[in-house]
């Protein structure tokens, strides 16, 4: 059931000004290290409900004029072919993908810098096709000792070396396809060259979690915690910060380890850093634009456990470990919570229970749950978004929204021609159905009405759902969690 515990108006207020604040504070240049996603954050609006998916770019957007974007990428990832997990595409083509949605967005791509450059063959290739979009790029390359040897690294020998990278704009703003791309080091890089030609630049961090000013054990954090249990981050007390304000604020264990070095790296730059703790860097307002924290904190509990069945089912696709998913599970004894209190997870359970087949639930935005089963025509999924669409268009229930005799001639298609094993209607598939009979058929034109109802709606499955299903329910808008049991398991053993 979505509340909204996040004003978004508010945060992105907030954060531009405080951008401005770390600008000026640098004399009128700011090299800004954005760590996450810049596009698509759906993790923050999933544990902050209000939180738009594209606020951070939207953000930017606003200091358009004074901004400009550095893309960096590691010429040895782009050599291995390294592949974003989450969207299935190697990070030399995300870097494309990254510069056409920041052109679409009216923003400045300056610039691309290639680290840890060896004139290897694909990073040539790579940037041949930066060239040709009208994009410089800068090379910088391997430094013997790093990040230990601090004398070699803030000298000529080392970030001396690389290219300056020439940037017009107030504010540079420094992403990547990735993590180990090399951004932080860029940025260092960059204040050396500066000050070297008498130019005042700064440095800051931009990451939204953890959460500095929430609680340690504050679910948003530990949801954190959660969402990056493969990657060995863990949320911890800053104790830089302690120690010079007193005060707690949360960061988490690599910006703790790296602040030493990184902030000596500053005062060797610059000659004196500002900051005092890792904290001190990071421009943060997200925690400022929570106005219900009992909200927060729920989705803060619901992403944890849709993050325990991901790593679930993760492990029996054999994408990933028993591990992370062990540490999942230590965070949601943590909490306090199990997989039960996700409240569409008894009801599918218990449908499944019934039938014998593989069921789905979902929770309205209303509170009500509506179920579907598997039958002879539609599969789960396909069942219970009809059966959400009858229930928020006040459709009766017994009325049929799709005539069998149009969905028989789409499982011929299926089966004796396209070559597949499932006859049943994937959710994909019955929304074609449903809006070619809303032409003529006003129940359903009504049905296909509630589709934007159903975004932040709730929705557990008690097998993995088809790539063809979950994409579907993901672009409606839906918060998915669903079984470690593959459908033709439970089949099998009937």
């Amino acid at each position: 059931m979505f509340i909204q515990g996040f004003d978004n108006d508010k945060y992105l207020s907030l954060q531009s000004a405080k951008i401005k604040e770390r600008i000026e504070m640098f004399g009128g240049k700011l090299y800004l290290e954005f760590g996450g996603k810049l596009f698509d954050d759906y993790h923050a609006s999933r544990v902050l409900p209000g939180f738009l998916p594209d606020s951070k770019i939207k953000m930017l957007s606003s200091l358009k004029d004074t901004a400009e974007i550095l893309i960096v990428i590691n010429a040895q990832d782009i050599e291995k072919n390294k592949v974003r997990g989450d969207i299935g595409i190697t990070y030399d083509v995300e870097v494309l993908r990254l510069i056409d949605n920041f052109r679409d967005k009216g923003m400045y791509v300056g610039s691309v810098a290639l680290t840890q450059y060896n004139n290897q063959p694909s990073a040539k290739a790579f940037e041949r096709k930066i060239n040709d979009k009208g994009i410089k790029v800068y090379h910088h390359y391997y430094i013997e000792g790093y990040p230990a040897n601090l004398d070699k690294i803030v000298s000529e020998d080392g970030y001396g070396k690389n290219d300056y990278i020439e940037t017009s704009r107030s504010l540079v703003v420094v992403t990547a396809p990735g993590p180990g791309s090399g951004k932080m080091a860029t940025c260092m890089s960059q204040l050396y060259h500066e000050h070297k030609r008498g130019i005042t630049a700064g440095y800051a961090k931009y990451e939204t979690f953890p959460v500095w000013n929430l609680p340690l054990k504050h679910p948003v954090n530990i949801a954190y915690e959660a969402a990056t249990a493969d990657l060995n981050d863990i949320n911890m007390i800053d104790p830089f910060h302690f120690e010079y304000y007193g005060e707690p604020a949360v960061n988490y264990n690599r910006d703790v380890e790296n602040f030493p070095v990184l902030n000596t790296m500053l005062e060797m730059i610059l000659g004196k850093s500002p900051y005092k703790s890792p904290t001190d860097m990071g421009v943060n307002m997200v925690g400022y634009g929570i106005i219900n924290n009992d909200a927060v904190e729920e989705a803060g509990k619901q992403e944890v456990i849709r993050r325990y069945f991901s790593a679930l089912c993760d492990v029996k696709k054999g994408v990933g470990t028993t591990e992370t998913a062990t540490k999942i599970e230590y965070l949601l004894k943590k909490l306090g919570i199990s997989p039960l209190d996700r409240s569409v997870v008894a009801p599918a359970r218990a449908k499944t229970e019934l039938t014998g087949e593989p069921a789905v639930a979902i929770e309205l935005n209303d509170g009500r749950i509506i179920t579907g089963k598997t039958g002879k025509l539609l599969g789960a999924s396909a069942g219970a978004l009809l059966n959400a669409l009858k229930a928020l268009g006040q459709i009766p229930d017994e009325l049929e929204l799709i005539s069998p005799t149009l969905i028989e001639p789409i499982q011929d298609l299926k089966i004796n021609h396209l070559g597949s094993v499932n006859k049943k209607l994937h959710a994909n598939e019955v929304l074609i159905a449903l809006s070619v009979c809303a032409v003529t058929d006003k129940t359903a034109k009504l049905a296909m009405e509630q589709l934007g109802k159903l975004k932040n709606c709730e929705l557990h499955a008690t097998v993995i759902l088809s790539p063809a299903d979950e994409n579907v329910f993901k672009k409606l808008g839906l918060r998915l969690s669903y079984e470690p049991i593959r459908q033709r398991e439970i089949l099998y053993t009937k």
